[in-house]
């Protein structure tokens, strides 16, 4: 299970114009693949996130990018953070994380929510229902994914997806870990406890998790299953630098490049993880005394520095124990 993963939420970067995009995202996978991480993950989107920039922002498909990224790392397990249920067929999700696994050589991750992003939905004709809806598809998608993940022909007859003896084959060349994406108590992390072998509590206050853990172990309890079977991480938003000072002017340098007024940059700095290794490390090692088992971390402001990439692989690596990539 996932440590220590590296996350790409952001394309539109300093000095780095859209056709370059791809060939940076290969840098920091590649950082990634020989600083310790053990997960490389990208956001499915279609549109940038209202919190990072606008729609129009540069945002590349993440199951073609995963593939093209299995062929240049080595030892990252490779996944998005969470694929939205709600745009893709389940079946065809299926054959898509099995393709990833093959094309990696058995190191895919199949990473899961609900789907929250309105705007994305309606602009690009996607379905967006009721939180209901979306958490009804959630779990009969799951329904049908798992078998398909094992190689089992699977029939449903359900209220969203009907499939009929589906037959995925090849099977994936290795166990494809399911983490489903979410804080929610009861009805994600119910999900959690009984489809999936890991939970990513993103965008969960610190204060928050410990409840958000008590709720888990409520669910694994109800359904029989011990709690340390499930891998539980935390998205983290780092920015690191050698000094304070350089981690805070390469903040800047992004958000003015994404466009965000001077305001909206104060505040920022006061949302992330921001400084030296030393104070990074502190406060990454906070969110571990929470009782999570590993981090989730993003350098959405200076990631596109492999440099960086690499001063937080050997903080993430000492704060989560996570063993050195092989």
């Amino acid at each position: 299970m996932s440590r220590l993963g590296y996350q790409i939420p952001n394309f539109t970067l300093p000095g780095i114009a859209s056709a370059d995009v791809f060939s940076n995202i290969i840098k920091q996978a590649e950082a990634a693949d020989r600083s310790g991480f053990d997960r490389v993950t990208v956001m499915d989107h279609f549109y940038q996130l209202p919190n990072i920039g606008a729609p129009s922002e540069p945002m590349l498909e993440c199951y073609t990018l995963l593939a093209a990224l299995a062929q240049h790392t080595s030892h990252v397990r490779l996944s998005s953070l969470v694929t939205g249920n709600t745009y893709r067929n389940p079946t065809l999700l299926a054959k898509t994380v099995t393709a990833l696994d093959h094309v990696s050589h058995g190191r895919a991750t199949l990473g899961i929510g609900a789907g929250w992003f309105e705007l994305e939905h309606n602009a690009l004709g996607y379905e967006f229902g009721t939180f209901t809806d979306r958490f009804e598809k959630l779990e009969e998608a799951l329904q049908i994914i798992l078998p398909m993940l094992r190689g089992e022909p699977i029939s449903l007859a359900g209220k969203h997806y009907t499939v009929e003896k589906a037959i995925n084959s090849p099977a994936p060349l290795s166990k494809v870990p399911i983490m489903i994406g979410g804080g929610g108590e009861k009805k994600t992390l119910r999900m959690v406890a009984q489809y999936a072998d890991e939970s990513n509590l993103a965008s969960t206050p610190v204060e928050e998790i410990p409840r958000k853990l008590e709720a888990l172990v409520g669910h694994c309890e109800r359904l029989g299953r011990d709690r340390s079977e499930v891998s539980v991480t935390s998205m983290q938003n780092v920015v690191i630098a050698p000094t304070a000072e350089q981690a805070e002017k390469e903040l800047v340098e992004t958000a003015v490049a994404l466009g965000w007024k001077e305001a909206v940059i104060e505040m920022a700095k006061n949302l992330v993880i921001l400084g030296d290794p030393d104070t990074v490390g502190e406060k990454l090692q906070t969110v571990m005394d929470t009782g999570v088992d590993g981090l989730a971390i993003t350098l959405a402001f200076n990631g596109h520095i492999p440099e960086r990439i690499e001063l937080l692989g050997e903080i993430g690596v000492a704060v989560t124990k996570a063993p050195p990539a092989a």
